[in-house]
């Protein structure tokens, strides 16, 4: 466990590159990390596995994971998985997709995709897209989220958990952040190329009212007393009959 932190902690602190297209540099950060990223992971990304649940894909259901990284998150599908028609894990980063790739291979419902997250179209309209601590880290997540909702039948859902800061007056019944909290955590994350932001939420729920959110905090590692906000999204397109 220490060497494996010490790994990741190494790579954190050398941060992403500020130059070259995103792919480049997204494989530049995790590459030396990639062995090692969900050993780490698992205790920073909280949440996933609420998503998973709440997600709860049918039998049969068509699914698409943007910015799957490592492809991890499946896990915490379980015996789910194996009832799915089929899964695509898109992601820009090849060291991530190997260890994707290594985790799948048995799997004959689940492809591993290398594609951007802004232009990946699957060959017909899925029933599930969903985001998992990746929206954060796509520099035009707008562009990811219109391309996301391109890709749903009539009736999909779309889930995201990921890190936020709110608005410094966010809507009623919304959680409030406090100013050093709204200041500290983008600052801290930007480093590494992840950009936590008010925006997200709003826009998610503009673009689908109807939705389940619940907000957060969770511990970081080597961070002791410091609490991360985040929030889980699950919402649904309008169905045939409501679009018609």
């Amino acid at each position: 466990m220490a060497r494996s932190d010490a790994l990741v902690l190494l790579s954190l602190m050398r941060g992403q590159p500020r130059s070259g297209a995103l792919a480049e540099r997204l494989q530049a950060f995790y590459g030396p990390q990639a062995e090692h990223y969900d050993a780490f992971r698992e205790r920073l990304l909280h949440g996933r596995a609420e998503l998973m649940w709440q997600l709860a894909p049918p039998p049969g259901s068509s699914v698409i994971e943007l910015g799957a990284g490592t492809g991890r998150n499946l896990g915490f599908l379980g015996d789910r998985l194996a009832t799915l028609g089929s899964v695509e894990l898109v992601d820009l980063c090849p060291a991530l997709l190997e260890q994707a790739r290594r985790r799948t291979h048995r799997l004959r419902n689940v492809r591993v995709v290398e594609a951007d997250a802004l232009r990946y179209q699957p060959a017909a309209p899925v029933d599930l897209v969903y985001f998992s601590y990746a929206l954060t880290m796509i520099p035009d997540w707008e562009g990811a989220l219109t391309n996301a909702l391109s890709m749903l039948k009539p009736g999909g859902a779309l889930g995201v958990v990921d890190f936020y800061v709110s608005d410094p007056t966010p809507a009623p019944g919304l959680v409030r952040h406090g100013g050093m909290t709204r200041w500290f955590w983008p600052r801290w994350f930007a480093h590494d190329g992840v950009r936590p932001n008010p925006e997200h939420l709003r826009r998610l729920r503009a673009l689908l009212p109807d939705h389940q959110l619940t907000e957060y905090r969770a511990p970081v590692p080597y961070l002791p007393g410091l609490r991360v906000p985040y929030y889980v999204f699950v919402g649904r397109t309008l169905g045939a009959e409501q679009s018609g």
